[in-house]
């Protein structure tokens, strides 16, 4: 109750008269920022993020097929996953989902900023891999659904606690890295990389057309009101507070980060009326702040589940530990989709994150070699930490 009110406080703030003057044209800008995510025009919503909604309802239903198939002693069929994964053949439950014309595929290493050729951000060879190794934790997925119990060396089914849980043969659980390494390799790379990307919201007329409200035909927005609010999308788009939006309120609910769910709120908040008074100065304000609040809550969760594997590795040498390291490695995987400030760069680099993956899963059976006596997985907090600025002891007590 006490950080519903803190919220709604910083919220309600948010509400107040902004007073801003862009230094390109020496314009003074006086508007309201909104309390809530609500925009209109002629009384018409401006708002539409409904495709950022049915890509995070194709990942929820990925991964609860996954997770039944070891619930229920089913076979994960790995062409059925990929299917879904590239929306092919019809094979989502939901037919809306199979008619929408999204997929996760396309989205996923994608952003203009990190892997445009143009840009000079990234490359086609890595998106290609990254789209690759996601087939792969399918492909692991169907091995670890097909009878065998799982131990070292050997993908199968691993009991944890009274619950069923799918293991590929180095420990790892497919699902928990689909669904992790997708919220940074599709989600925030289209965040914070793409849909906030000052080159994505100015390219071609945009920033003319806005500031002079030439709508999209046939929509009630602008084409840079509507990227912002795919920005928005992917992490608020679905109902019940998913992914982004349930971690961000985790990370939130620690003493040592709870303002991270205000600041991020705020910012879109703030951003998305900017946009609407052509104050484009504090647009770009809010951009940085999402942009360093947002890579904060991939940090804390990454050392919160190394520590907690390492806590039970000592008294549950098994699923419970591998779950959570799982996890771990999922938003280890998010940290190259970051995008620090000022840098049009991850707060760490492609290479150290994949360095600090592979020490995680080092040794011949991953997972199974880990050793809590061993200092691993302090390390490697320790690493994360200080490239954010926290203390391990900090994100250890987030729940």
């Amino acid at each position: 109750m006490i950080r519903s009110k803190l919220i709604f406080i910083s919220l309600t703030i948010a509400s107040l008269l902004v007073t801003s003057c862009n230094n390109d044209n020496d314009d003074s800008f006086n508007y309201t920022v909104p309390t809530d995510y609500t925009f209109e025009r002629n009384s018409a919503t401006t708002v539409d993020f409904s495709g950022q909604t049915t890509r995070i309802l194709m990942m929820d239903e990925m991964g609860t097929y996954i997770k039944n198939a070891g619930t229920n002693g089913t076979v994960a069929n790995n062409v059925t996953l990929s299917n879904m994964y590239s929306n092919t053949n019809n094979d989502f439950s939901n037919n809306d989902l199979n008619t929408s014309g999204k997929k996760l595929k396309d989205k996923t290493a994608a952003s203009v900023d990190y892997f445009s050729l143009f840009q000079g951000g990234g490359s086609t060879i890595e998106k290609t891999a990254v789209q690759a190794f996601f087939e792969t934790q399918l492909a692991n997925a169907n091995t670890a659904s097909l009878g065998a119990t799982a131990s070292a060396g050997i993908a199968g089914v691993y009991l944890d606690g009274s619950s069923k849980r799918l293991f590929a043969a180095n420990g790892i659980e497919p699902q928990q890295i689909l669904l992790k390494g997708l919220m940074g390799a599709c989600f925030m790379d289209q965040v914070v990389n793409n849909y906030l990307s000052v080159t994505k919201l100015d390219e071609s007329l945009n920033k003319e057309n806005n500031t002079n409200k030439v709508l999209e035909t046939g929509k009630s927005y602008t084409t840079m009101e509507h990227t912002w609010d795919e920005a928005y999308g992917y992490i608020y788009g679905a109902d019940g507070g998913k992914y982004w939006d349930s971690y961000i309120n985790q990370v939130n609910a620690d003493a040592d980060f709870n303002t991270v769910t205000a600041d991020i709120k705020n910012a879109f908040l703030k951003g998305r009326a900017a946009i609407v008074a052509n104050d484009y100065n504090t647009r770009n304000a809010q951009i940085d702040i999402i942009k360093a609040k947002l890579a904060l809550v991939p940090a804390v969760r990454a050392v919160f589940y190394l520590q907690e594997g390492k806590g039970k590795l000592t008294t549950d040498n098994g699923a419970k530990a591998f779950h959570a390291l799982s996890e771990a490695y999922g938003f280890i995987m998010c940290l190259r989709y970051t995008n620090k400030p000022g840098t049009n760069a991850p707060y760490i680099s492609k290479s150290e994150v994949d360095q600090i993956l592979a020490d995680l899963t080092a040794g011949t059976n991953g997972l199974w070699d880990v050793d809590y006596l061993n200092t691993k997985l302090d390390v490697l907090s320790t690493q994360i930490a200080g490239k954010f600025g926290f203390t391990v002891a900090a994100a250890a007590t987030v729940n």
